[in-house]
């Protein structure tokens, strides 16, 4: 299963396509892209939603097709689209819960809905061990692989 995943809960938008490997053990990285706002936001001692929300407009695009052309992968060949479902900043959440699911309905793939605090507790165990099952992450993929956390 090929998952393109997006992470927008706060000032940073990211974009990882992952490929678990069919009926064996672990979990491949095709590629991932962070675009940080810290610059942004450094002028008013710390983050602004609307100009969160707003650069995650102008950052997803690019990552996207980066993520694409790294990942030497078509974006119909993905499997389904996953964006940070919460918790988070709502209108940052809004933008890549959008873009995710403009892809699903576009490619007629699944949308996958991730919590944030769950990809943070299990990206862990599996950046630690490398072998999960990607049956039993398939599902529930975990986003932060796009932060590298």
């Amino acid at each position: 299963m090929t998952v393109l995943a997006l992470e927008t809960s706060c000032d940073e938008t990211a974009v990882a396509i992952l490929r678990g490997r069919n009926g064996h053990s672990g979990s491949e990285l095709l590629a991932s892209e962070v675009a940080s706002q810290i610059a942004d936001h450094q002028e008013y001692g710390g983050i602004v939603p609307e100009i969160a929300s707003r650069n995650h407009l102008v950052h997803a695009p690019r990552l996207l097709e980066r993520v694409a052309r790294n990942g030497e992968i078509d974006m119909s060949n993905v499997d389904a689209f996953a964006a940070t479902s919460g918790p988070g900043l709502a209108s940052s959440l809004m933008i890549g819960a959008s873009i995710a699911k403009g892809l699903a309905i576009g490619f007629g793939k699944p949308y996958l809905a991730i919590n944030h605090l769950e990809g943070h507790l299990l990206a862990h165990c599996e950046r630690r061990t490398h072998d999960v099952d990607s049956s039993a992450w398939a599902g529930r993929l975990r986003v932060d692989w796009a932060h590298g956390r």
